[in-house]
């Protein structure tokens, strides 16, 4: 196998370098900023497949009318706590960001902070929006409906996504937990890769084309991924489908399109972001206390093997954070120059 190679980018410029890029795709000013805000997050924390990358295919999806370039972003508040954002077809990140940030300007006034939001597309990993409100000590619950790949517990045709959730708690020294995951078993990329390798597959991954449980990463390619917990992760999956959904105006089950097999159609993806104001919850220091022996709790556990200490959800994005701002980005050397050639 080649390998690929890397050139090393700080922050500074892998944030230059997206903002140029959606530039050229016609997203600009304050509306790029915040875009490249969250895609560059996503490749601090080292989640290279949601990052600035993305914005090649965000980009031939604009060019054929797939996604809205210069959308009309519309704020309809239900309650005081309670809005929903049509996204006209906006660029996904651009909706996360902007949601993100006006549940906290709700919940910094009321204590709680709820968007939904409908019209959108693919708006990157989940994390970089927790974060994000965890830096200014809200506490976050996101979820996203995505395109169908899944099939009802115990059915043979996909009529849900592998929509993700995730959580984040702030900590005062910026340990925060953040919790950021699909409800598949595992993603299709580790399928692909045992195809590569001509490995087996554990037959809790992925189903063949009839819905059946099968090892050959092949069958499971043309099939169907499996929930989490079985019955249980569908239930999940099902219940992020109704917040986002649903309860957006959005669309949902099969009523998603399928960005890669409709790229020139609105795929009208919904959202869901809730905060909630943590500094009102007790004194200066009593959250900070809690979250501190929390943490504790949980790193004292004696690991199975003394070499990978028992760890909190986003820790290990957390470190990629701080050691990537350091020491900047290995950034795969061949799409740099397609974002800059874009």
């Amino acid at each position: 196998m080649t390998d690929v190679k890397k050139t090393k980018v700080d922050q500074a410029t892998l944030k230059k370098i997206a903002i140029e890029s959606l530039g050229r795709l016609e997203i600009k000013g304050s509306d790029a900023d915040a875009v490249a805000d969250v895609l560059v997050m996503a490749d601090m924390m080292g989640i290279h497949t949601h990052g600035v990358a993305r914005i090649l295919s965000y980009g031939e999806r604009i060019k054929v009318g797939g996604i809205n370039a210069k959308p009309d972003i519309k704020v309809r508040h239900s309650y005081p706590t309670v809005a929903t954002m049509d996204g006209d077809n906006a660029i996904g990140p651009l909706l996360g960001s902007k949601a993100i940030f006006h549940s906290m300007e709700m919940a910094s006034e009321f204590g709680m902070g709820m968007v939904f939001v409908n019209g959108s597309n693919h708006f990157g990993p989940i994390m970089p929006y927790s974060f994000m409100a965890a830096e200014q000590g809200y506490m976050s619950f996101i979820a996203s409906n995505a395109t169908t790949t899944i099939a009802p517990y115990g059915g043979t045709v996909p009529k849900l996504g592998n929509n993700p959730l995730g959580f984040g708690f702030p900590h005062p020294k910026g340990e925060h937990f953040l919790l950021d995951m699909a409800l598949s078993t595992v993603a299709r990329a580790k399928v692909r890769a045992a195809r590569d390798q001509q490995k087996s597959i554990p037959l809790d991954w992925a189903t063949d084309a009839n819905g059946i449980p099968t090892s050959d990463p092949n069958e499971a390619l043309s099939g169907m991924l499996q929930t989490i917990g079985g019955y249980k992760g569908y239930g999940l999956a099902l219940a992020v489908d109704m917040l986002a959904g649903v309860l957006s105006g959005a669309a949902y089950l099969n009523h998603v399109k399928a960005w890669d097999k409709q790229p020139d159609q609105p795929q009208n993806l919904g959202h869901f972001f809730l905060t909630i104001n943590t500094k009102g919850l007790g004194e200066n220091d009593w959250l900070g206390e809690r979250m501190v022996d929390f943490s504790s709790i949980i790193h004292d556990t004696p690991p199975i093997d003394v070499n990978n200490p028992v760890q909190l959800p986003g820790e290990r994005e957390l470190r990629a954070l701080r050691h990537h701002r350091e020491y900047g980005v290995a950034y795969d050397t061949q799409q740099l120059w397609a974002l800059q050639e874009s």
